[in-house]
């Protein structure tokens, strides 16, 4: 592949992204994403067969880089497990109090929206957060064997603190405060604690 393909391609998704971000897949209309990006129709084409195969390859985009930032949290050698799911619920919840935008909330913005309406897309959000979880059960399982967390079930306990925050992530969207988020905190440090 040569680069300026990657470049279009990466670009086109990149300005596409904020604005789905923002506004919710049905919302944004296929000229909008032109217009952001500062590309001719013939090149969106180019690159994807159609909107629905756009939302996949940027859900996918996403997800790539959400979880590198998970391995890099993974890999501090200096920080006991805890300390680094700790890291990781201050960044979500620091994150979802910012107004929402494309590398905060594309998750949660559209996990709801798009069930229904692609299946291509479903699939591709179920498969990125399972990618998740099993980072934060590796997390979980670092620290039950560095002791710094209690004897934990490493995959229920993941699965479980990203429910909770996803639909803290939710309510505090409704409510425009961080209190769903800050209860999330309490009990996940709660659930944490030795």
């Amino acid at each position: 592949m040569n680069t300026r393909y990657d470049n279009t391609r990466q670009h086109i998704l990149d300005s596409g992204k904020g604005l789905i971000a923002g506004k919710g897949f049905s919302s944004v209309g296929l000229n909008e994403i032109l217009k952001t990006a500062g590309v001719p129709k013939g090149s969106f084409y180019h690159y994807f067969e159609s909107k629905e195969q756009f939302g996949q390859a940027l859900l996918q985009d996403h997800f790539a880089g959400y979880l590198e930032r998970i391995d890099e949290l993974s890999r501090d050698p200096a920080a006991s497990g805890r300390e680094r799911l700790e890291r990781y619920w201050q960044r979500w919840m620091d994150a979802q109090s910012d107004a929402c935008n494309a590398q905060k909330c594309l998750v949660v913005k559209l996990s709801a929206e798009v069930a229904d309406l692609s299946d291509a897309m479903r699939i591709t959000l179920r498969d990125g957060t399972e990618q998740i979880v099993a980072r934060l059960a590796a997390l979980v399982e670092a620290g039950v064997a560095d002791a710094s967390l209690p004897p934990l079930e490493p995959r229920e306990t993941a699965q479980t603190l990203y429910q909770l925050w996803l639909g803290a992530s939710l309510l505090g969207k409704l409510h425009r405060n961080r209190a769903a988020l800050e209860n999330a905190m309490a009990f996940t440090r709660k659930m944490l604690t030795p």
